[in-house]
This record gives structure tokens, sequence and C-alpha cells, in this order.
């Protein structure tokens, strides 16, 4: 079985990875090594090495503490019983609506902001 710090660590590279855009093929190749790799490092079937981990920081331009960022709160989350899922950000979905959502222009973003605020008050 995979260790948290493992599994956290995949996470948050799979969520970098789907922020910037990129695929594990373009990632592996970045980084010099097969994207089945990055499947695993991802998965937490296998740990990320120091090294690893500072080449793969370097590829997604963010600093290698990133990837530790918020391991600390996975276990009060965990119990947590909040409507909004404990990984979030590790939702494809959710980073591809943050991502869509960026890409309106600020006015209309605004907008959309209230009408959604508006819909989630009446559900």
């Amino acid at each position: 079985m995979a260790h948290p710090v493992d599994l956290h660590v995949g996470k948050r590279i799979r969520q970098r990875r789907w922020l910037v855009g990129m695929t594990q093929q373009q990632l592996a190749e970045q980084v010099g090594i097969k994207f089945q790799q990055i499947q695993k490092y991802e998965t937490g079937a296998n740990r990320v090495s120091a090294s690893r981990l500072w080449d793969i920081s370097e590829a997604m331009d963010v600093p290698v503490n990133f990837f530790f960022e918020g391991i600390e709160n996975e276990v009060t989350a965990a119990g947590s019983t909040d409507s909004v899922p404990a990984d979030l950000m590790g939702d494809k979905e959710a980073l591809d609506l943050v991502r869509s959502y960026y890409s309106i222009p600020e006015n209309q973003r605004r907008r959309l902001f209230d009408l959604a605020r508006v819909l989630s008050d009446v559900a």
C-alpha cells in the first residue's frame, strides 16, 4: 500500500499538470522519462525521488514545496461533513471548470460568479 505522502505528492503532480494543460507524455519528455512513470507517480504506486521531484518542479514551473502543500489538512478534511470534496483540486472536472472560469473576461466572470452564488443559495 502506498504511503500517504506519496499519494499526496502524486495528486499534486497531477493537479499541477492539469492546471498548466500538460499531458503525461509532455511532462515525461521534459523530465526525460517514460509517461508510464508519470502515471505511477500520480497514483502513488511509485515514490518520487528528490532529484526527480526537482526535475518535475522545474518542468512545471513551481517550487518543490508546492507538492507538499496541504498535506497537513488532508487528515482533517477527510473527516469533514462539508459538501465540498476534500480533494477538490484533485478532481479533473473542477480543474477544467477553474481553467475555463479564468479564461472568461473579468467583468463577465464577476457576473457568472454572482449567478453561481444565487443558484447555490436556491439549491
